[in-house]
């Protein structure tokens, strides 16, 4: 073998023994724990805490009762707010009405998602001390939710929490400039579809949900380029008794590095803020 051949076999070696240090060396992406995370590709676990943008005098503050807007309530559900005394809840142990799986996510709330164990994912509240367990109908990602929408909850108790079925599914997204690009499967998300709850409200003012109510959300993780990551979930509240067409809400999450805010309290609703009382005009 000839001084060339040997030096160009020694640097090869020598640059392949350096890459391997580098790499051996360089952090890596952290990777779901759990299986099905795994190979659904997504990571919902860890503290999040929710992002009033919209909706605040719904979210931040017990509303004025009767404000139901953009509530597609019917008559029923009408009447039934109109009705709501928040003494009486009190009084009757009901504290947790408003949060229930139809309105715990749109309160002003940290969570924590972590796995109970493979096939159950858990979300925790700070807000009202809730614990949400997401049962998944079937390991693996699917393009379809047949498990789900067949799902026929088991006679058990109810709850506030109810009983959460979910699944991994791809959702297509467009490919291309729109032309003739087609759709591609994006990131998976988690649908989760909701039955056999206690009755609950929508808001803290007592807008109604039945025992009736199905609730669909989806979830979807967003990391972004500045290193922040999100969580939206869309939920999608359907009831016959109460509400004469779906009831969509979006609602955001942001990822928190650590624990050290988390500030668990029991379900408590603070009285509605008082309107202001005109003023006499002056003369």
């Amino acid at each position: 073998m000839n001084t060339t051949k040997i030096f160009v076999l020694a640097t090869c070696s020598a640059l392949a023994l350096a890459g391997q240090a580098v790499a051996a060396q360089a952090p890596r992406s952290p990777q779901p724990a759990n299986a099905q995370a795994a190979d659904a590709g997504v990571d919902f676990t860890g503290q999040w805490v929710a992002v009033v943008t919209e909706d605040w005098r719904w979210r931040m503050v017990t509303p004025m009762k009767g404000d139901y807007a953009s509530v597609p309530l019917n008559a029923e559900g009408r009447r039934v707010a109109d009705g709501w005394d928040l003494a009486a809840d009190n009084a009757a142990g009901q504290q947790c009405r408003a949060f229930g799986a139809g309105g715990i996510m749109r309160m002003p709330t940290r969570i924590r998602i972590s796995w109970q164990d493979p096939n159950t994912l858990k979300v925790e509240t700070d807000a009202g001390q809730q614990t949400r367990l997401l049962r998944f109908v079937a390991p693996g990602v699917g393009a379809v939710l047949p498990a789900l929408t067949a799902y026929s909850p088991p006679p058990a108790q109810r709850t506030w929490q109810g009983e959460s079925k979910a699944q991994w599914f791809k959702q297509p997204q467009s490919r291309g400039l729109g032309f003739g690009g087609g759709f591609a499967p994006g990131p998976a998300a988690l649908r989760v579809v909701t039955r056999n709850m206690l009755a609950g409200y929508l808001r803290k003012n007592g807008v109604p949900y039945s025992e009736d109510a199905v609730i669909t959300e989806q979830f979807n993780r967003h990391d972004e380029p500045n290193g922040e990551s999100w969580i939206t979930v869309t939920t999608i509240v359907e009831d016959p008794k109460y509400l004469n067409q779906k009831f969509i809400t979006s609602t955001d999450f942001k990822k928190e590095a650590d624990a050290s805010k988390w500030s668990p309290a029991p379900c408590e609703t603070p009285p509605p803020l008082q309107q202001p009382k005109p003023q006499p005009a002056r003369r």
